[in-house]
């Protein structure tokens, strides 16, 4: 699985835990990302991931605030490592 893919769905569920079902409407709302299956949240990025990834965290920061940047930011924590820097949007560092 692409590593954008997996931090879109680390996302989602993360965000998911916080505001349930609304994550998934909210995720769907971003251009490039398709969700293959709403229970397991398998999501598929097309496009420019970084901007994708970085789109999907400010629609959730619009409507929630700076704790959800926090709930990104937790979600992605065991695999941040496995992204460079420059791949990672700004937001999550």
């Amino acid at each position: 699985m692409d590593i954008y893919n997996q931090i879109a769905s680390k996302i989602i569920k993360g965000q998911k835990v916080v505001i349930g079902p609304l994550a998934l409407d909210q995720a769907n709302q971003i251009s490039g990302i398709k969700i293959v299956d709403k229970k397991k949240v398998v999501v598929e990025i097309s496009g420019n991931g970084k901007n994708i990834i970085d789109q999907l965290v400010n629609q959730y920061a619009q409507i929630f605030g700076k704790a959800s940047i926090e709930v990104c930011r937790d979600a992605i924590s065991n695999i941040k490592s496995e992204v460079s820097a420059e791949d990672l949007p700004d937001v999550l560092k």
